[in-house]
């Protein structure tokens, strides 16, 4: 009798130790919590990248019609010239799509534009304009202008786009300026071009 309660016991454990019924949800519950992160992170980044081929088609097609004179500054044109608020709602406007003009959470500006005559090309700044602290450093946007110039002239034109990230994981990590407090808020995009105005009358 007490072997076949024996027998019986060790059926019972083999059984328990065979069953692999919950194994499946317990690896998934494991996995997905990385999986996932890759997941949004491959999101997030092809976003990005749209956005800033975006950014990028929008200074090309704006500059195009500066340099034609479509778009013109203190020309005395009324049907073409542009104050700075009007150039930067046409910007915007070609831009609107998938990029929003509207201010961060912290109330600065997603969108800035930095366009004025050189003398030139070799007197073209190439790098991007930051002031740095201890340990990061912020867009620097005390030579910002809107000066373009006139028929003839060379002209630089630079956007720069704050991009919220939005997954807070991968945000360290991809944030390439940050503020004097150390937040990572957004991705700087940067697209810009250089050129030189047509003889237009």
């Amino acid at each position: 009798m007490a072997l076949k309660m024996f027998s019986k016991r060790i059926l019972s454990l083999r059984k328990i130790r065979k069953s692999e019924s919950g194994s499946t949800a317990i690896e998934f519950g494991i996995l997905a919590i990385p999986f996932f992160m890759i997941i949004f992170a491959t999101v997030e980044t092809l976003l990005a990248f749209a956005g800033n081929q975006l950014l990028q088609n929008a200074v090309d097609t704006v500059s195009r019609k500066l340099r034609t004179g479509e778009i013109t500054f203190n020309a005395g044109k009324p049907a073409t010239d542009k104050t700075e608020i009007q150039f930067r709602e046409l910007f915007c406007n070609e831009i609107s799509i998938m990029l929003s003009c509207d201010q961060l959470p912290s109330g600065d500006e997603k969108l800035l534009i930095d366009l004025k005559t050189v003398t030139g090309y070799a007197s073209i700044d190439t790098d991007i304009p930051t002031v740095s602290n201890a340990k990061f450093s912020q867009l620097d946007t005390t030579g910002f202008s809107y000066n373009p110039g006139g028929a003839g002239s060379i002209n630089v034109l630079r956007v720069y786009y704050k991009w919220e990230i939005m997954l807070d994981l991968i945000r360290p990590h991809i944030t390439n300026v940050r503020p004097e407090d150390g937040s990572t808020s957004y991705f700087l995009m940067v697209a810009t071009t250089a050129f030189k105005n047509e003889e237009y009358p």
